[in-house]
């Protein structure tokens, strides 16, 4: 039998490891109704294995994947600053915890198995897992936000028909946006929205917020605008809107490898629901994870609140610890700080491999400063031995 060729597949690197794949062979159709425990089941979940038959190459793509699709669950309900505990989990089989695999579809060969899969886990015992390690996780999903994907060129939003717009929009069907901790229901952009109002949302202002609402009917709405800078090879994307935390502005840029549209919007699609995700846990994640019932149910005593204007008072010194993954974390870090509207005098004193020592001012200081950061993908807290700045992605 020949193996009919699937369509394109995108590394997850940034959200699930080496093992995170998204497969739009057959795009899901989002139910708003989710179970309880939704975001037990990773939906979507490409598998590619081959081997000396077709039957063990099936089996291999299984086992396989249901033990990546399990790193992805860990990822996706664990905050970002608890990844490290994962550590203690990397012998767990999740062949034990598994309670049910869906096929979506799927495509074989004599020695190649492809399929894209939902596998469902035990909600039970993965929070029994956890909790048995130690290790703080949110499972509450969030309220649905509807998502605008848009495509501008010269600050002109491109017709949904045209084919970087349908590309666009394609990378976020791709996604499961079901199971996801922050679910999100895709809108086609409508044209009475003016593109000046684009315009003042893509550049921060949130004052035409409440005109994206009305067209919507919901505050909980949010523009996923894409624009391709062909002569520096990026692919520009800037989420703003309300989300299910709050106020967001977000701006990144990704590399075009070899001018690759397709590949570059499907893995900004990734990291953009990584970002809103994380912005969730870490609103739901409670300061102090010292019990269950702080690090899995419930919200915080305390969350971290976005949405809160700063005070008038001009220029407050703020100093700062920045942690961060790698160089490239930390210069997104950077990158929003310097975007970020009252920042002033950032001055940079000493940098390492994982952290950098900052000052800057800021009206109303500190506090004021992680309200509105909060809606950059940042999480600026008061760690007692000072302030500590880390991404929420």
């Amino acid at each position: 039998m020949v193996l009919q060729s699937c369509n394109r597949t995108v590394m997850a690197v940034a959200l699930s490891g080496a093992a995170g794949l998204i497969l739009t062979l057959a795009p899901l159709a989002p139910s708003w109704a989710a179970p309880a425990d939704a975001v037990f089941t990773i939906g979507n979940y490409p598998v590619d294995a081959a081997d000396a038959n077709a039957v063990a190459a099936k089996e291999k793509a299984l086992a396989d994947g249901q033990q990546a699709a399990f790193r992805s669950l860990l990822k996706r309900i664990v905050p970002v600053t608890n990844y490290k505990d994962l550590t203690r989990l990397k012998d767990i089989k999740a062949s034990e915890l598994i309670s049910g695999v869906a096929v979506l579809s799927e495509q074989n060969s004599s020695t190649r198995y492809i399929a894209s899969l939902d596998f469902t886990y035990q909600a039970d015992a993965v929070r029994g897992l956890l909790q048995s390690h130690g290790v703080p996780f949110v499972e509450i999903q969030a309220p649905a936000v509807t998502l605008v994907p848009v495509v501008r060129s010269n600050a002109e939003v491109l017709p949904s028909t045209e084919a970087s717009s349908e590309v666009w929009q394609q990378s976020w069907r791709g996604l499961d946006l079901t199971h996801t901790l922050t679910p999100l229901k895709l809108e086609a952009f409508k044209s009475a929205i003016h593109k000046d109002t684009v315009a003042l949302l893509a550049n921060g202002d949130d004052s035409a917020t409440r005109i994206l609402a009305g067209e919507y009917g919901t505050d909980k709405v949010v523009l996923a605008i894409s624009e391709i800078d062909t002569a520096a090879k990026r692919l520009n994307v800037t989420l703003t809107g309300n989300d299910a935390v709050g106020p967001l502005y977000l701006k990144r840029s990704y590399r075009l490898p070899d001018d690759d549209i397709a590949y570059a919007s499907e893995f900004a699609a990734v990291v953009s629901l990584g970002i809103l995700e994380g912005r969730w846990k870490a609103a739901k994640a409670a300061p102090a994870a010292s019990s269950p019932a702080a690090t899995g149910y419930g919200a915080p005593e305390a969350p971290p609140v976005w949405s809160t204007t700063a005070s008038p008072a001009l220029g407050q010194e703020v100093r700062i610890v920045a942690e961060f993954n790698s160089l490239a974390q930390w210069n997104e870090i950077r990158t929003q700080l310097l975007e970020t509207p009252g920042v002033e005098n950032l001055a940079i004193s000493t940098v390492s491999a994982r952290s950098a020592d900052l000052a800057l001012q800021y009206p109303g200081g500190a506090q004021a400063l992680a309200n509105a950061l909060g809606g950059r993908g940042l999480r600026l807290i008061d760690s007692g031995a000072g302030w500590t700045l880390s991404a929420t992605y």
